[in-house]
């Protein structure tokens, strides 16, 4: 049977190609039509009709108001009939209402696998992204067989929220990582070394990194069309902060690097590659 998906930005198109790539029949639902129609994929005309014809759905939205919107809009996903069915959500979503989608699902009779990816456009059209699952271990295995064709590496959490949390913690490497290469690029620049020369040697030395490998390219053309944006982090380690405010936790550079991204989205630049950061330390 075709498998549905919900969310054609960046991410969510090498995801879908991917699958396509690999063999699975895709029949899409996108709120930009236009954008569904250009990748060529079956076009189901909602969310509830997708549903109906395909017994797995993936998500791929920007927040958890995107995946709000989907489930519960006009002949959305929840007004279908969802016993047998599985949504597989791969948004990062906010760490509470994460929980709430487990049990709206569950409610309507279907399963949910809560499943944030690591990893961005390029490994994700290679099929090497990273799943970090939270759900029951059953609607895990069921799933398993679809994560494999885009993930190399997955895990399950089990408990619901636990995956929302772990991707947030895991973009907080992402992102101080990101700023403290460009800032040490820009730095680097400013002392007369050649940015290519000055990047192979921050690889073979403290910089590197997955981080590094993936963005030094876009470093040295200055070409940052986005895999992973700005505005995308900047979300991210906000739910960071109000996941430690939760708990009662100061966070020390969570906060430096979530404001350094919000400078890049203020200066109009949310759009671009995180890796645009650069251009705040130049």
């Amino acid at each position: 049977m075709a498998i549905g998906f919900i969310g054609l930005g960046n991410l969510g198109s090498a995801i879908a190609k991917r699958l396509s790539q690999v063999g699975e029949e895709v029949i899409v639902w996108n709120r930009t039509q236009a954008k569904a129609s250009s990748l060529g994929f079956e076009i189901a005309h909602s969310p509830k009709a997708l549903i109906e014809k395909c017994d797995t759905v993936l998500m791929c939205l920007f927040d958890s108001n995107g995946v709000r919107n989907v489930l519960c809009m006009e002949n959305g996903l929840l007004s279908a009939e969802l016993k047998g069915k599985t949504i597989i959500d791969l948004s990062t979503n906010h760490f509470n209402d994460v929980v709430e989608f487990h049990t709206l699902v569950g409610t309507k009779g279907g399963a949910y696998l809560e499943s944030p990816v690591l990893g961005s456009v390029v490994p994700a059209s290679k099929g090497e992204l990273t799943v970090v699952c939270a759900g029951k271990e059953e609607v895990f295995l069921t799933c398993k067989p679809i994560l494999e064709k885009i993930g190399q590496t997955l895990f399950n959490l089990k408990t619901p929220g636990m995956a929302c949390k772990m991707k947030l913690i895991n973009n907080l490497c992402l992102g101080s990582f990101m700023a403290t290469i460009a800032e040490c690029t820009a730095l680097g620049e400013s002392c007369g070394i050649d940015k290519a020369e000055l990047l192979d040697i921050l690889g073979a030395g403290g910089g590197k990194s997955l981080v590094l490998a993936a963005k030094t390219q876009k470093l040295i053309n200055e070409d940052f069309s986005p895999h992973f944006s700005n505005a995308a982090i900047n979300k991210d380690l906000h739910c960071l902060q109000d996941l430690a405010y939760s708990m009662n936790r100061p966070l020390y550079t969570a906060s430096v690097v979530k404001e350094l991204y919000s400078k890049m989205r203020e200066m109009g630049k949310g759009d671009e590659d995180f890796s645009s950061i650069y251009q705040l330390f130049k």
